[in-house]
């Protein structure tokens, strides 16, 4: 069975789960066809697109869950006692309700587009709307906190791949439609109702609480990293040649099989670590029986059987009465939701995130009409808004990356490096303000990578400031910053100052003053985040020093 069910197939398995279920960033494929059916304006549309917004960004129901049938065990723990909650409940609970919430979503949705039901009252819509994208949310919360229980040590880096991956999901889902329903966007409203809930099905019982101890695991943290850098790679190519040249169907067909390929081989580097680590723990047992035979000692504790060395006790503190002070594991702050929102830290992550999130989708949101003021071309702007998930994915990916980096190799704290990323952010604003020739190829790119690392930074700080115990709750709390920031920003601010701008009979603006003034404005909200993420390094520095780099050091052990 452990060949089947381990940490490192729960990896490869909540990959397939993030890249099928972020059907929210694909609804510019379908909203055509749910507009000209249900007879909506354009208004009733935004509408129905703002509770799409907020059911995919509202997931504290998804964290309470979570908690409730996920129950926080620490690093002491006995095996029986995690084999115990194994057996009452786990986080596949929570992936079969997100499962429930996407089918019944879309099913709806579709039902309701084919005529197969009467169209129903916009409230009704609405609703079904947010049911669907906010199903997102609960599978998205157990794959992330599973992930981050799994690999203590290695935390960024293993939430950058699973964000990265959500990051991603739109460009592959998108691929899919080009392939096999181009031109059909209601039976694609099918296919997001049926994919996503068969893969999680299928594979939602290898979603466990995996705790190994004592085990190098990086290098098989880095396999998953290479894969997820040579699939975005691939993705990139595709899209940039489906906007230069018309692909023919068999041309459609290649590329997807391709891309299928690439997406299986997780499952490959799975059985990979998954083997090599179980060979180290069989040679371990040996090397252990052998010196007890041979010095008449009693051998190190191992697990009776290979297949089931995900379940590993540390040593309790009785054996570590001879261990100094400094080496012993810090003592683990707990919050719950209410504790952590009465800390200065939690408001503080709720303000960097409306700028960091809300200014990011403030510009993705307008990039056509960023494109169209400033004469870029129809082909231009297409790529500009499609490589859009791809800078998006890098900075999911790369926060996680390079701040474990930081925090291994430096000490530094994780709060630096999204106050840099808001520096850079700063800047990416103000190069799209400025207007020149190009600056859509480097501004975005900047403000695109910066807000994907927020996604990948703000849940690995939450972890690491209020615990994990409650942690699925507390993010996504703060990840509720998206949704306001994208309202206050996008559209009291850049949308506002737009029509200012626009002629008054075609609502339309050419020039640099269409959004200069608008993205001046992002720079000074970002400006005032950027002060405030620097407020928050200097609170939590002595903290992670006192407490996460002395826990990091003895994962390690």
């Amino acid at each position: 069975m452990g060949w089947v069910a381990n940490r490192w197939t729960g990896v490869a398995a909540a990959i397939w789960i993030q890249w099928s279920c972020g059907a929210s960033y694909t609804f510019s494929i379908y909203s055509s066809v749910l507009k000209s059916t249900q007879g909506y304006d354009q208004s009733t549309l935004d509408t129905v697109s703002v509770f799409k917004d907020i059911g995919a960004n509202f997931g504290v129901l998804s964290g309470l869950l979570y908690s409730a049938v996920v129950p926080y065990t620490t690093h002491r723990a006995s095996a029986a006692a995690k084999s115990k909650w194994a057996s009452l409940g786990g986080p596949w609970v929570v992936i079969a309700a997100g499962t429930v919430q996407c089918f019944a979503g879309f099913i709806f949705i579709w039902a309701s587009v084919v005529g197969l039901i009467s169209p129903p009252p916009v409230p009704v819509m609405c609703f079904f709307a947010w049911l669907a994208s906010n199903g997102q949310t609960f599978l998205n919360t157990t794959n992330v906190v599973t992930g981050l229980r799994n690999f203590p040590e290695y935390s960024g880096t293993i939430i950058g791949i699973m964000k990265g991956f959500l990051g991603l999901s739109g460009a592959i889902l998108i691929q899919i439609y080009h392939t096999f329903f181009d031109g059909d966007p209601a039976t694609y409203l099918l296919m997001l109702a049926a994919l996503p809930s068969f893969i999680c099905v299928l594979l939602m019982f290898l979603l466990r609480i995996y705790e190994v101890h004592g085990s190098d695991y990086k290098k098989h943290l880095d396999g998953f990293s290479v894969v997820t850098v040579i699939i975005v790679a691939y993705l990139m190519f595709i899209i940039i040649l489906q906007n230069l040249v018309s692909l023919p169907y068999w041309g459609r067909m290649f590329a997807f099989v391709i891309l299928m390929v690439l997406l299986a081989t997780p499952f490959g580097i799975a059985i990979k670590a998954h083997w090599e680590e179980s060979r180290k723990f069989a040679q371990s047992y040996t090397i252990g029986r052998s010196s007890s035979t041979n010095k008449g000692t009693t051998s190190s504790s191992y697990s009776a059987s290979v297949d089931q060395v995900e379940y590993h006790e540390l040593p309790s503190d009785e054996g570590q009465e001879q261990v100094t002070s400094d080496d012993k594991l810090p003592r683990e702050e707990e919050k719950n939701l209410w504790q952590a929102m009465c800390t200065v830290d939690f408001w503080m992550l709720f303000v960097i995130m409306i700028s960091g999130l809300g200014s990011g989708l403030a510009t993705i949101n307008n990039m056509s009409q960023i494109g169209q003021s400033l004469g870029y071309s129809t082909i231009e702007i297409n790529n500009l808004v499609s490589l859009w998930s791809m800078w998006n994915f890098l900075g999911r990916f790369g926060g996680g990356h390079v701040s474990d980096y930081i925090m291994h190799r430096k000490g530094w704290p994780r709060p630096l490096l999204m106050t840099a990323t808001l520096g850079i952010m700063i800047l990416g604003h103000l190069i799209i303000a400025s207007g020149f020739r190009g600056n859509l190829y480097l501004g975005p790119v900047l403000v695109g990578i910066c807000y994907g690392a927020h996604w990948s930074l703000m849940p690995t700080i939450t972890s690491e400031i209020f615990g994990v115990k409650h942690m699925g709750t507390i993010f996504n709390t703060i990840a509720a910053a998206s949704p306001l920031g994208s309202y206050i920003l996008s559209v009291r601010v850049v949308g506002y100052i737009y029509d200012k701008q626009a002629d008054k009979e075609d609502n339309l603006c050419f020039g640099i003053d269409c959004f200069m003034p608008s993205f001046f404005i992002l720079a000074g909200v970002a400006l005032l985040a950027f002060l405030v993420g620097l407020a928050l390094f200097f609170r939590t520095r002595r903290f992670y020093k006192q407490v996460v780099l002395r826990r990091l050091k003895h994962y390690a052990r």
